[in-house]
């Protein structure tokens, strides 16, 4: 379960003071002369939350986003550490292209709502659905992936792609089942351009692509495994999604994908738009041009931490310089829960450093 706040709505900045943590480990935030925390109600609940919160470094080069859930350990949360202090003191890396093309995002909603949103943003050629919801069944989820193409190909004929995450939640026997009604269910445009995350274990992966016929891609058994390349070993995926924050930031990134033999998503960790922004550099100095990429998730948010969001033109991100919206700084104590939690996940998370 997410842990949240009590007064964790509507969207604020809370200034956190680094006086707070214990002395031995101020030593990890040299360079970073600013600390916020943010709360930020989601429009639909997503990953089962209902509030995203984070932490926002600012240093040299700009601001860097550090926003691990929850459910991520302390050992797990400082990749997320170790990003958000690349992202806000070293320069980004020299890019190769200066836009990413995108994929719309489809939570766990009605078909009829999702069908609307393809309507509503005629640039998204790509939709990622999400399924196998605690929320949803099979069928609902099949409903909604078969008004997702249906929509996509009034729109975009032969070029428009459904892809569907499934966060590993089923074992083996019933990815095969799930997944061919699935790929029926995105008849409109060809069948499914991959699932992501069937099950949770490599070794189900590679079992399953050599079952069936769907693409898999791999997204937690890259950025949660201990061997992120095992992945390749056992030829378990496709795809590699893969989630700049946690896995490090844009150095980790660079050199993971570099053996990584297959084609390249990068992903959002429902970030605010300086993640999103800073996840949308580092693809855009990949040597591999990454496919649709699913960084336009900042419209799950109720609100953003920039005065204007990340630059997204045609379906496409663009690098941008952003900006802190100053008018959310509250004023209010610095003791309370929300800063108080976050103040000591963040000297947890020193630790590893």
């Amino acid at each position: 379960m997410e842990k949240t706040h009590a007064d964790a709505s509507p969207l604020r900045l809370h200034e956190l003071s680094l006086e707070q943590l214990p002395s031995d480990t101020r030593r990890v935030f040299e360079g970073i002369d600013r600390v916020l925390v943010y709360s930020i109600p989601m429009r639909v609940r997503f990953r089962g939350i209902d509030v995203r919160e984070g932490l926002l470094f600012h240093g040299e080069e700009g601001w860097g986003e550090c926003a691990p859930f929850w459910d991520y350990d302390p050992q797990e949360s400082a990749a997320w550490l170790a990003s958000a202090l690349e992202a806000a003191r070293i320069a980004s890396p020299r890019p190769r292209r200066s836009k990413i093309p995108l994929n719309v995002t489809i939570p766990v909603i009605e078909a009829a709502a999702a069908r609307q949103r393809i309507l509503d943003a005629p640039q998204w050629m790509t939709a990622k659905v999400k399924v196998a919801d605690a929320r949803s069944d099979l069928e609902r989820d099949c409903r909604r992936v078969e008004a997702v193409a249906e929509a996509l190909a009034e729109r975009h004929g032969s070029s428009a792609r459904v892809r569907v995450d499934a966060n590993g939640a089923w074992d083996r026997e019933s990815a095969l089942t799930w997944i061919a009604r699935l790929n029926r269910a995105a008849e409109a445009v060809g069948g499914l351009e991959y699932v992501e995350q069937p099950c949770m274990a490599v070794e189900d992966l590679a079992w399953l692509r050599r079952k069936q016929d769907v693409p898999i891609a791999a997204d937690e058994s890259i950025r949660r495994a201990e061997d992120p390349l095992k992945v390749a070993r056992l030829e378990a995926a496709d795809v590699a999604v893969i989630k700049i924050a946690p896995l490090g930031g844009g150095r980790a990134v660079t050199r993971l994908v570099e053996e990584l033999p297959m084609p390249l998503v990068i992903s959002s960790a429902l970030e605010t738009s300086f993640g999103l922004d800073y996840a949308a550099r580092v693809a855009c100095a990949l040597d591999q041009e990454p496919r649709a990429c699913g960084l336009g998730t900042a419209n799950l948010l109720a609100a953003d931490t920039a005065l204007t969001p990340a630059l997204i033109q045609d379906g496409c991100m663009i690098p941008s310089e952003l900006s802190l919206n100053e008018a959310l700084v509250s004023e209010a104590p610095t003791d309370s829960s929300l800063t108080q939690s976050w103040a000591e996940r963040l000297a947890e998370m020193a630790h590893y450093q």
